[in-house]
């Protein structure tokens, strides 16, 4: 009998992209359905960074590129990150990928061996324990719950470590919980990585620009840790870019040389019409970022006010990315119209789809089983929408 390996047998099917696609069927059948499964800007890419890439293939970016991205691009993060973040980087530091998502599964199968552990706070982006699989190493689940904000202690940081700890993924703003840790919370947190200098930082950024509390903080910025830092950071949600598949790594130099190395036998350099299109993001005007972010944030004041109207779910205000994230636990037991129980947040999902022709993806694959994400990547009419046919599908909860 033909067989896929362990490494695949041992992995999760994505449970944001099975919705997804859940949702798509139930749209195929005719049902008018309100997708908030899906991390995607629903604006378009702004015209100077469209007309970058048709120039692009104009003037013939359509042979390979070094693996680690054109010169151009990668001088334009370098500046990007010298002037939004005042971090010093070089190109060498720099290696693009197809995608935030790649760039992180390049530097965990770099630096991550068969036993060693890697930290992941969770609530926790969904594929980041399955690419620590992947890498065979072993996942150390730090929980923190809503009352403390989905973020971790220094504390509880320190009580995880072991002497295999070898990595820390840190996602800040958070996917899935909009989480944003503060420059105070970040320091005390390298505060304590300083005294294990064998542990590496994964600093998950891609929700950099999608940020309601002002200036962005990367934990890379403190001196005592930040030869130990992989900033991870791409174009897809700051620039509404998710399908040009644009992410990147600034990095130690030896962990870029790794990554550099990896991707050259498995993907080679990512798009090369993409890449240029990425570099006009970083140099060109900056004032779509702007304009979406203030959109996301109107967005979220007002599922944020919706949500807190629905009994039994309880929510945190958050500040960043765009996604709520309510602890949802009061529903488990009961039963829906037609008799079937609300075991736990999966089939409240599954409820809140087939009833409200609403999706959504249950707690448990972002390692908090009492909650449930809504994406409100959407517009102001579907949001409205969508929560009051939440509202009503909730309250036939018996």
């Amino acid at each position: 009998m033909s067989a896929v390996s362990p490494r695949l047998a041992s992995l999760s099917e994505s449970e944001t992209l099975a919705m997804s696609q859940k949702s798509n069927e139930l749209k195929a059948k005719g049902f008018d359905v309100i997708n908030l499964s899906v991390g995607e800007p629903d604006f378009p890419t702004p015209t100077h960074i469209k007309d970058a890439a048709k120039k692009a293939v104009d003037n013939n970016f359509s042979f390979y590129s070094p693996v680690p991205g054109y010169p151009a691009l990668r001088n334009a993060i370098v500046e990007k990150l010298k002037k939004e973040n005042g971090l010093q980087y070089t190109a060498d530091q720099i290696v693009c990928s197809n995608g935030a998502k790649q760039s992180v599964c390049n530097v965990l199968l770099s630096i991550i061996g068969k036993g060693d552990e890697v930290i992941v706070p969770a609530p926790y982006w969904v594929s980041y324990v399955e690419m620590v699989k992947l890498a065979e190493g072993t996942n150390v689940i730090v929980s923190a719950g809503i009352e403390q904000d989905f973020k971790i202690t220094p504390d509880q940081l320190e009580a995880a470590i072991t002497p295999k700890t070898k990595a820390l993924i840190l996602c800040s703003p958070s996917n899935p919980t909009g989480s944003v840790y503060s420059k105070a919370e970040l320091g005390a947190l390298a505060e304590v990585i300083a005294r294990y200098p064998s542990i590496i930082v994964l600093s998950d950024e891609i929700y950099e620009h999608i940020n309601y509390v002002g200036k962005h903080e990367s934990i890379a910025q403190f001196d005592a840790i930040r030869d130990r830092v992989v900033i991870i950071n791409g174009v897809s949600k700051g620039y509404a870019m998710t399908g040009w598949r644009i992410g990147w790594i600034a990095a130690p130099k030896w962990i870029a040389a790794a990554c550099n190395k990896l991707q050259g036998q498995y993907t080679s350099g990512p798009c090369s019409v993409a890449q240029k299109a990425a570099e006009e993001a970083y140099i060109g005007n900056q004032e779509c970022v702007a304009d979406m972010r203030k959109a996301f944030e109107r967005r979220k004041n007002l599922v944020f006010s919706l949500a807190k109207e629905i009994e039994g779910l309880q929510v945190n205000n958050p500040e960043g990315a765009f996604y709520v994230f309510p602890k949802c636990d009061y529903y488990f037991g009961k039963k829906t119209p037609k008799g079937n129980v609300i075991a736990d947040a999966g089939d409240l999902a599954m409820y809140l789809l087939e009833e409200a022709h609403v999706a959504c993806v249950g707690g448990a694959a972002f390692g908090a089983p009492d909650c449930i994400r809504f994406s409100y990547a959407t517009s102001d009419e579907n949001l409205v929408k969508a929560f009051d046919r939440i509202k009503i599908a909730l309250a036939e909860l018996v």
